[in-house]
């Protein structure tokens, strides 16, 4: 699963806290009632007592059937008396017990070693929470995608705008039931305002619905992680920006073409593309960009690696942003 590591991280804090606070109340409760019965504390200690008594009696091996009998009568009788005590007060076991978010795994994340159900659903819900905050629209679903932003009328003999973006928006809503860790990979073209960022917001949460580990930035963000990271002389950085980018899931790298320029910059995103086709990890990739431009401000063989092994999808129409803004259709 290819979250990012404070994703991961985040996960670990939220279960240690569920865990230590369940933990904590019910020692508050268990010390509030022998606050009002001091005869339950005892009959606690005795219960304590006798299983300690079993396990030496285990160890010295003499007559030990005898003694563990005698050991477990006494200890039924204190669990009995201890459970009498509750109902004189109104209470049962579960009341002085730690009331865990998860009974499975009591919030340790893992059960028998393996990561609990619970567990992948806090990553999904930290991996929707953050690609919240740094994506530049709410997660975005296709319901709320409209086509009649688009143009009807017929472009040079070809389909209409909208009947071009109706052809990307159902593309991408099988692309998006489907997904897969082999699924392929989506390169989006078109100019500002066309809705690139909302169809891969929306595949990315049908992704994280599934359980993958989505990131979502721009070009320009990691650009400057990177460069941060490249040149950081303290641990202020976490330096695992580009481990991320090859790792995860499902990356989505939004404006291609609009970082810094540079040859490093140039040199990392070539790698990050290139390595995630070798390992066969989707990638969708939107840019403002034309082919040609994007050649000039790279290179042929990136541009080449691009065409051999992504969808295109080239967006069409005028910027929706604004006529959504104006009311116009």
């Amino acid at each position: 699963m290819g979250y990012a590591k404070q994703v991961y991280l985040e996960a670990e804090a939220t279960l240690n806290r569920r865990h230590n606070d369940a933990v904590r109340h019910a020692q508050q409760k268990l010390d509030a009632f022998y606050a009002v019965c001091p005869e339950a504390e005892a009959v606690r200690r005795r219960i304590a007592s006798t299983a300690s008594q079993a396990a030496k009696a285990v160890l010295r091996g003499t007559d030990v059937r005898a003694s563990l009998e005698t050991l477990k009568a006494e200890n039924l009788e204190a669990q009995r008396r201890f459970s009498e005590l509750l109902a004189t007060h109104g209470l049962t076991r579960a009341d002085i017990e730690p009331q865990y978010h998860c009974a499975k795994c009591e919030d340790t994340g893992y059960v028998d070693g393996r990561m609990c159900s619970c567990h992948r659903a806090l990553l999904r819900q930290i991996a929707y929470e953050n690609l919240n905050r740094i994506s530049p629209l709410t997660l975005s679903t296709f319901e709320d995608f409209s086509l009649e932003y688009y143009s009807d009328a017929p472009v040079d003999g070809r389909r209409s705008d909208r009947e071009q973006m109706r052809y990307i928006l159902d593309y991408c809503k099988r692309y998006a039931e489907t997904f897969s860790a082999k699924s392929g990979n989506l390169f989006f073209t078109g100019a500002t305002g066309l809705g690139k960022t909302h169809l891969s917001l929306a595949i990315a949460s049908a992704a994280i619905d599934k359980g993958f580990g989505v990131v979502y930035g721009t070009a320009q963000n990691f650009a400057i992680a990177l460069e941060r990271e490249r040149f950081a002389r303290s641990e202020e950085t976490s330096g695992d920006t580009l481990e991320l980018l090859n790792d995860c899931d499902l990356l989505i790298l939004d404006d291609l073409g609009m970082e810094i320029s540079s040859s490093y910059i140039t040199a990392m995103i070539y790698n990050v593309i290139d390595t995630r086709i070798m390992l066969a990890k989707p990638t969708i990739i939107s840019t403002n960009l034309s082919m040609q431009e994007l050649e000039k401000r790279y290179n042929e063989r990136f541009v080449s690696r691009v065409l051999g092994f992504y969808d295109r999808m080239p967006f069409r129409g005028k910027d929706i942003r604004a006529k959504r803004k104006f009311g116009r259709h």
